[in-house]
């Protein structure tokens, strides 16, 4: 039998060391951000059950669920003949279990099951892969890192000006610009819903507002007809959309409209609250951009909202998430208010390769190797290599005894920058040479000054 050529499901990759070297860079920023502000680390399973899972984020975001057969012969509690059954009626039949969507339903999931173990208000990041039955393409993928930070445990927007604060930290020392921090609340919106003389329909105008940047503003008006918004309704959302200006000036241009309508003030007076305090702590507010068309389409935001989006349009949202005063209600545990966000760590890792923003060293290549001469050698490179390791500097002994130019090609294909030969001669003399792969230098020393040599090589490297 022929063998079939392996291929990978689509919408996932793999990551080359030199790949892994680059995200563990990335992640290690964002890992000594989120504890710089006090958040602790936390993991879940990749798994959680369907009930835990549907419902939480829409119809069109269950749609995206991953869904697990279950083990064993999974079609036994299916009675009569299963071609009988649709998708909807089967399903429950035949699984229990769904691949994770995003980090913060199980997160909130958590928090219930331990909520007499946890000091709140409680603040988490989580980094762990999530999975979504989307349409793969450019900057979107079927399995991908999500970074998330919470505080679950206070309604205090503080929460909110801490993430913008951190957002602000991580792209600065990341070296990444041109970014906006897309600020909006879900209050307004509800307002924004009465307004157009149809409440209670937030949720169907925040999915269809949420596609203005991929659509476009003809398609979304059109998706809302179709959900029964009148055209005096989209009249009227025209100049909402349309406002322009400064945050204060777009505030207060909204203020005067929404005079009227508690809700959308409400969620105005937020946003204002929210940049003073931003401001107070000497952040950065000239990346932050108030837009009262940002919707975020997953039904469990209740007041701020965020989305970081490049400002070149070359790729997707690279973070999003916002306040969701109810989610964990939906668990049985009602008043337990909280604010996240999430890093889009597979956008962010294509938009810093695209701009050559990884630093040059981040390689993850092994520092220096030892050449292997067999026998003649085999003592000295051992304790060479202890050494070597002793002081930190990641080495390797080559393992077989093979031709000078063999070991020197493996060098110089795995990024290694300094080779140690001693061969008989060497060993002899209590003498080491040094090859600089890099520029092709050489140098002998004695042995005694090996890692000192070393170090000071790749300093300079």
């Amino acid at each position: 039998m022929r063998n079939s050529k392996p291929t990978k499901p689509k919408g996932t990759r793999d990551f080359g060391p030199a790949q892994m070297a680059k995200r563990m860079y990335l992640l290690d920023i964002i890992r000594q951000t989120f504890r710089k502000y006090g958040f602790l680390p936390l993991e879940t399973p990749a798994m959680e059950n369907l009930s835990v899972l549907t419902g939480k984020y829409g119809d069109e975001g269950d749609q995206l669920l991953f869904k697990i057969l279950n083990s064993g012969n999974y079609l036994s509690k299916v009675e009569g003949d299963p071609v009988t059954y649709d998708a909807q009626s089967l399903l429950p039949k035949i699984a229990e279990k769904g691949l994770r969507y995003d980090l913060t339903v199980p997160f909130a999931r958590y928090v219930v099951m331990n909520r007499n173990e946890i000091t709140f208000p409680f603040k988490r990041f989580q980094i762990q892969p999530v999975w979504r039955a989307d349409r793969p393409q450019k900057g979107r993928y079927r399995e991908f890192l999500q970074c998330d930070a919470d505080v679950i445990g206070t309604k205090s927007l503080l929460c909110e000006a801490e993430i913008i604060m951190m957002l602000n930290e991580i792209f600065a020392r990341l070296g990444l610009e041109g970014y906006e921090i897309a600020i909006n609340n879900r209050k307004f919106l509800t307002g924004l819903s009465a307004y157009l003389g149809q409440p209670n329909r937030e949720n169907d105008l925040c999915v269809a507002i949420d596609k203005l940047d991929k659509i476009g503003q003809e398609n979304v008006y059109q998706e809302l007809t179709t959900k029964g918004f009148s055209p005096e309704a989209l009249t009227r959302l025209s100049p909402v959309l349309a406002v322009s200006g400064t945050n204060e000036e777009k505030l207060q241009a909204l203020t005067a409209v929404f005079s009227g309508t508690p809700e959308a003030l409400t969620g105005l007076n937020e946003v204002q609250e929210l940049l003073g305090l931003v401001k107070g702590m000497e952040g950065n507010l000239a990346t932050v951009n108030f837009d009262p068309s940002l919707a975020r389409g997953l039904s469990y935001y209740t007041g701020i909202i965020f989305e970081v989006r490049m400002l070149d349009g070359s790729i997707g949202s690279i973070c999003g998430g916002g306040r969701y005063d109810d989610l964990t209600g939906i668990f049985g545990l009602p008043d337990m208010p909280g604010t996240g966000i999430s890093l889009g760590i597979d956008r962010i890792y294509d938009v810093m390769e695209a701009r050559a923003l990884f630093p040059e060293q981040v390689s993850g290549s092994t520092s220096a190797m030892v050449v292997n001469f067999g026998d003649e050698n085999l003592a000295f490179a051992l304790a060479a290599i202890a050494r070597l390791r002793k002081a930190g500097i990641s080495s390797e002994l080559y393992p077989d005894k093979a031709k000078m130019k063999k070991q020197l090609t493996y060098a110089n294909r795995n990024n290694i920058p300094l080779v140690i030969i001693a061969g008989a001669e060497e060993v002899g003399a209590n003498k080491v040479t040094i090859k600089n792969m890099l520029t092709g230098a050489q140098t002998t020393i004695a042995a005694g000054n090996l890692i000192a040599t070393v170090n000071a090589m790749l300093e300079k490297n």
